[in-house]
């Protein structure tokens, strides 16, 4: 009954499936791990350079000003690219003399696009880690199966089977589904944080495009060069 049941010592005597499952499994983990923390920190810059913009918008610049610094600008926030996008668009159609329904329509469907943009960048890898969340323990619980499966047949070839013989075969099997368990569990909490964080992004994108397209409408429906 001296039979090591050690992590370790479980992996290495499991079936070469169960490794198999194992070892994929630990490689997901780790992928999924790289994007949860690529993903945090991106979104806070996300966060710090918005709020920035939004500070130095709110401050009482020119919008000309602002747009020369967006379009200079190598770094430039995303909802800053959205108002470099808008702004863009508004002074063409001001340059060819259109009404100015027809300036603004322009300008909030050229800010739709850029939204939708930027929201695509920083949602990128997001379903990767839905997918682990979902699978790994499905994959898991197959190697788990798997592993019953291989450590019941060899108990068919043994006269008589015994508690102590049967607790290593399903101890083994029993790790790829506590690997699977290891790399969904923190992939689905951070999908879940990040989906809400980037909720909160979007809703800020869509009311800094609304509050815009306000000042947009006045400039368009006021004197030529008031911008």
């Amino acid at each position: 009954m001296n039979q090591d049941l050690s992590i370790i010592s479980l992996v290495l005597q499991a079936s070469a499936v169960v490794q198999l499952v194992m070892a994929g499994l630990v490689l997901v983990s780790l992928a999924s791990w790289t994007v949860i923390f690529g993903k945090l920190f991106g979104l806070r810059t996300v966060r710090s350079r918005n709020e920035a913009f939004e500070r130095e918008f709110w401050s009482g610049r020119s919008l000309t000003e602002l747009n020369q610094a967006a379009t200079n600008k190598a770094d430039a926030a995303p909802i800053e690219r959205i108002f470099a996008s808008g702004m863009r668009e508004f002074l063409k159609l001001r340059e060819r003399r259109l009404d100015a329904g027809a300036q603004l329509d322009g300008a909030r469907r050229a800010m739709r696009a850029s939204f939708q943009r930027e929201l695509d960048a920083i949602e990128s890898h997001l379903s990767f880690l839905a997918s682990v969340g979902s699978v790994s323990p499905y994959v898991g619980l197959f190697g788990t199966v798997w592993g019953i499966m291989h450590a019941f047949v060899g108990l068919s070839n043994l006269q008589q089977v015994t508690l102590a013989t049967v607790a290593p075969g399903i101890a083994e099997a029993l790790v790829a589904t506590a690997i699977g368990l290891f790399a969904a569990i923190p992939a689905v909490v951070a999908y879940n944080r990040f989906a809400r964080d980037i909720d909160r992004i979007a809703t800020q994108f869509e009311t800094f495009i609304e509050e815009f397209s306000n000042i947009l409408q006045r400039n368009a429906t006021g004197p030529a060069g008031s911008v």
